[in-house]
């Protein structure tokens, strides 16, 4: 056979390197296609042909499929596994340093890591690669790290690493779990001694339903997101993320969480019997039993004496301590006993620690005097910076922390690349450690996996609370800032971040508060099990540190909305961690009373610091005109208002730090793009041309309307000019469209109107001009605008009651373009120049029959042009036709005198009752504005309230009016005279 030639073929051997392997990979790929080697063949591998044996183990949660893998990726690695979850797979691997340890604590080190790879994209920065790890990966690294590190034995010293990578995701699965188990796997096939496995799953809550391994769709409709850790009997993890969920609820998820998570742990058992290195024996940091009794018979009485001194405060307490420490030193010294110096500070810190939790166990009294379930006093301050958006204070105890609230628009949201989730975030908490807090000296790097890790705690503690962007689209930051920390700086952030939010005018539906809960357990050295346990309410820096337990809770009256356990001994029986929901649950009530006392609603965004947020809609060719090339007057705007501009498809988002900044960057757009126009809206706009009847004025981004003559002011007003000039920036308010759609501006609305006397015209309609009414479609207008009309006058009458009511005028004003007013103008010239004789009043009477439709009454249908009037006439016979077509409306401004005799000599009704005429009238209803009065014959009229005067009417009471004025509907409006 070929291939036995080949191995009697020496001269191969003798070949250079690369030609060598060149040649094995030809004749490897030859093979393929050649015939099937005999099984004689197949005692000696092909040359270039590795075998590599892989182990595996399945096991279902849920109702997915989960395989663990060994052996074929990471082979150098102290242990590698790869987890897999349908098409998504992690890869754990974990390595230790090796010589002998030098340090007095475990450097563990977890790294999580998601590279763009895994779903299949490249990544969006300038080097095209991942650069420092992402706050998820930060926090990812923390999950894993908190249930592995205490399983590690005492006195283990040595360096490990955890390096887990996402190899592929498929979006449906967080790979954050999967990582976890996949680590817990790899510890137990590595050499690394260690007191696992562990199990860790994930459980949500649809409609009231637990769901176990929920998918990242069903996450987003649960009101529970649960992460919980545990060896076979004890847990040793708890995060949760909840939308109020009562204690209850929440025992019974954990119960069956730990039922689920131990599915996990034999699976890993089988593969490390399978594929499992044996644990190497290391060398353990341990304190002898001569050098701990030596230092504890020089060290327990005076600790004793300081620990039972509540007169003590942190830095008192610490300073004495290390005077203990100082004066054992000097002890040991003369003794020449150096290896109790080497354990000194480890062995007087053991001592500490057994003396602290001694005392609270057999006497049930704590560092600072406190009884076990008693909280720390409390101050709060709410608004302390008036300066900012929303700014809070809040201290318990020694603990103290500042919250401040920005806002912004909905682009300021933090943009996320993570292979899972939402790619955006709109609440974002920013927690901040400083060094002098601890009255230390430090020095401030990039993102600290602790200060990450409690502002993600204390951030999801608030999110629960928050109004939906719906109703809410700001994007909102909070900053807190630790002032001073003596233990649960997270859980004060959740308390001042809550006043903060509130303090900002954020519709919060209640407050949220935080309490650290910690424990103290008495074992048994020979078993482990425990003996005796004490519950402590709020807990100390310092009882954290010598305790078994750190059980943070936060939430609201109703119920909980985020947990974070972490522990210290290998493991709690979880009965004792659900004992510890109710106390956290009164403690939390305690705190919840003193913040509702200082802030109990939020504050009313009136202030002149409040931001504005106003979202318009414009078409894209709108947005493109004020975004401008390359974004370049966009830019231009937000710098010179200092506003913040987000543009997406067919909406313009704007954010700005007050009123004031608001309404001038609206003024900016609004001459570039305009907005929608509303009936009653005020608008900037500059004068483009000056008629004879009026001015023609472009606002609202390039849009013109007629500014007519009679609108200019509330006084008479003989020439344009003398009031406009072309080119002047002029404020004005729409008052209507036309049944062509053109838009009607009026600047007499705009202007304070002048006291008028009982025998004044009342003017209705620029009193009920403040109530802005969408403009109707073009088709529409001739039915909407009479219901505008209707709306404009606040004493209108009934339909039933106006059927009554003959309408004396009923004309309306067409207004056209400025293009069609010029050709109309240039043929009126051309008429006039062509007749040579001067015309009669008779013949111009007959001329405007001609060319104008006649009004007719109550039809809406056929309004009379002003512009056809001015096309056929100039002013003078503008004036006559205006007089002769009032008095055709019994109208008449001449001699009131015989309008008062007529009236009196003849009934009233609505063709006889004209200007000036006196009637005795009665009141027939009473409307909040005024009074609907019966003239008699049928006919009723309106009477508006004047301001101071008189408003106890009765219905049926007799009034002396005066007619002053009609409607656009031809409904009289009366004054009231002065009766003896």
């Amino acid at each position: 056979m070929a291939s036995v030639a080949l191995r009697k073929n020496h001269h191969l051997f003798s070949l250079p390197y690369i030609l060598k392997w060149r040649f094995r990979n030809i004749h490897a790929s030859t093979l393929a296609t050649s015939q099937s080697p005999s099984p004689a063949e197949l005692e000696f591998p092909v040359a270039g042909t590795k075998f590599l044996e892989t182990f595996t183990e399945e096991l279902e949660i849920g109702s997915r499929k989960i395989v663990l893998e060994t052996g074929k990726i990471a082979r150098f690695a102290n242990g590698a596994v790869v987890i897999g979850m349908d098409e998504t797979k992690v890869l754990s691997a974990v390595t230790s340093a090796k010589g002998d340890s030098v340090k007095d604590f475990l450097p563990l080190t977890v790294d999580y890591q998601e590279k763009q790879f895994a779903q299949g994209v490249i990544p969006n920065t300038f080097m095209r690669r991942e650069g420092a790890p992402k706050e998820r990966e930060l926090l990812c690294g923390r999950l894993i790290d908190r249930p592995i590190r205490p399983l590690f034995p005492a006195g283990f010293f040595h360096e490990v690493q955890v390096s887990a990578n996402v190899l592929s995701s498929d979006g449906k699965q967080d790979p954050d779990v999967m990582a976890a188990n996949a680590t817990s796997a790899a510890l137990m096939l590595s050499d690394i001694p260690w007191n696992g496995p562990i199990g860790m799953i994930r459980m949500g809550r649809i409609s009231g339903n637990l769901v176990v391994n929920p998918s990242m769709d069903e996450l987003t409709i649960s009101d529970l997101n649960l992460v919980y850790a545990c060896t076979k009997d004890k847990a040793l993890m708890i995060d949760v993320q909840a939308r109020e969920i009562t204690e209850r609820d929440l025992e019974a998820a954990l119960k069956l969480a730990h039922v689920e998570a131990v599915k996990y742990i034999d699976p890993q058992v089988r593969l490390a019997g399978k594929a499992g290195k044996g644990k190497k024996e290391y060398k353990l940091s341990m304190v002898s039993k001569e050098t701990y009794e030596k230092i504890r018979n020089l060290a327990e009485e005076p600790i004793k004496t300081i620990f039972t001194d509540p007169a003590y405060g942190k830095f008192e307490r610490g300073e004495a301590l290390e005077n203990i420490t100082q004066d054992i030193r000097k002890a040991l010294e003369e003794d020449c006993d150096e290896e109790s110096l080497k354990v000194l500070p480890k062995t007087v810190d053991k001592v500490r620690k057994e003396v602290i939790r001694k005392r609270i166990i057999d006497e049930g009294f704590r560092l600072d005097g406190r009884r076990l379930d008693e909280v720390r006093p409390l101050y709060c301050e709410a608004g302390n910076l008036p300066v900012l958006h929303g700014s809070s204070l809040f201290s318990r105890g020694d603990t103290q922390v500042l919250c401040t609230v920005t806002l912004g628009a909905p682009g300021d949201a933090q943009r996320l690349e993570s292979l899972v989730g939402p790619s955006t975030k709109r609440f974002m908490l920013h927690y901040s450690f400083p060094p002098f807090c601890i009255n230390e000296v430090g020095k401030r790097g990039g993102l600290n996996r602790r200060e990450v890790g409690h502002g993600t705690l204390a951030e999801k503690a608030l999110l629960a609370v928050l109004p939906p962007e719906d109703d809410f689209p700001y994007a909102v930051r909070i900053n807190s800032e630790v002032m001073a920390s003596d233990g649960s700086t997270s859980m004060a952030s959740v308390c001042g971040g809550s006043m903060a939010l509130m303090d900002a005018g954020i519709p919060l539906r209640e407050h949220v508060a935080g309490i650290s809960v910690g424990l103290v357990t008495d074992v048994d050295p020979s078993t482990g099990s425990i003996i005796d346990y004490r519950i402590l309410t709020d807990i100390l820096g310092l009882e954290d540190h010598l305790g078994d337990m750190d059980f943070k809770v936060s939430g609201t009256r109703h119920g909980i909305t985020s947990i974070q356990l972490d522990i210290k001994p290998a493991g709690i029986p979880l009965d004792i961690i659900c004992e510890s929901l109710e106390p956290a649950r009164k403690g939390r009530l305690q705190i919840l009373d003193h913040m509702e006392r200082e802030i109990n609603a939020p504050r009313s965004q009136d202030d002149r610091n409040s931001p504005r947020l106003v979202i318009l809609k414009y078409n894209n060719d709108a947005i493109r005109r004020l975004i401008g090339p390359l974004g370049v007057l966009k830019r231009k705007i937000e710098e010179e208002t200092g506003t913040r501009m987000s543009v997406s498809d067919g909406t313009i988002t704007m954010v700005a730090k007050n009123q004031s900044a608001m309404e001038k960057v609206q003024e900016k757009i609004d001459f570039i793009v305009g907005r929608e126009i509303e009936i009653g809206g005020t608008y900037k706009g500059i004068v483009t041309s000056i008629k004879e009847y009026g001015a023609f004025v472009e606002f609202n981004g390039g849009q013109q309307g007629l500014l007519h003559i009679s609108e200019l002011s509330h006084d008479p007003v003989s020439k344009i000019s003398d009031v406009l000039s072309i080119g002047q920036q002029v404020t004005l308010r729409c008052i209507g469209q036309d049944v062509r759609g053109n838009i009607k501006l009026s600047l007499k609305a705009t202007q304070p109107q002048p006291r008028r006397t009982s025998n004044m015209t009342v003017d209705f309609v620029s009193s009920t001009m403040e109530t802005p009414k969408i403009w109707p479609p073009v088709n529409d207008v001739a039915n909407e605008q009479d219901k505008q009309e209707s709306a404009m006058e606040d004493m209108s009458l009934d339909k039933n009651e106006s059927s009554d009511v003959t309408s004396s005028s009923s004309s309306e004003i067409l207004i056209r373009s400025a293009a069609e007013c010029d050709e109309v103008e240039k043929s009126a010239v051309l008429v006039k120049n062509s007749n040579s004789r001067p015309k009669t009043s008779s013949n111009k009477r007959s001329d405007k029959k001609s060319k104008v439709v006649a009004p007719q009454k109550n039809d809406r249908d056929s309004p009379i042009s002003a512009f056809d009037l001015f096309s056929s006439k100039n002013s003078s016979e503008l004036k006559t036709d205006f007089k002769s077509s009032f008095r055709g409306n019994g109208m008449d401004d001449g001699n009131t005198s015989a309008n008062h005799k007529s009236s009196a000599e003849a009934p009233i009704n609505a063709k006889n009752l004209k200007l000036g005429n006196e009637v005795l009238a009665k009141v027939y209803q009473i409307r909040a504005h005024g009074l609907v009065l019966d003239l008699g014959g049928g006919l009723r009229g309106m009477y508006k309230f004047e301001v101071g005067g008189r408003k106890d009417f009765e219905v049926g009471e007799e009034v002396q009016v005066k007619c002053c004025s009609f409607s656009s509907k031809g409904i009289p409006v009366m004054s009231m005279l002065e009766t003896d």
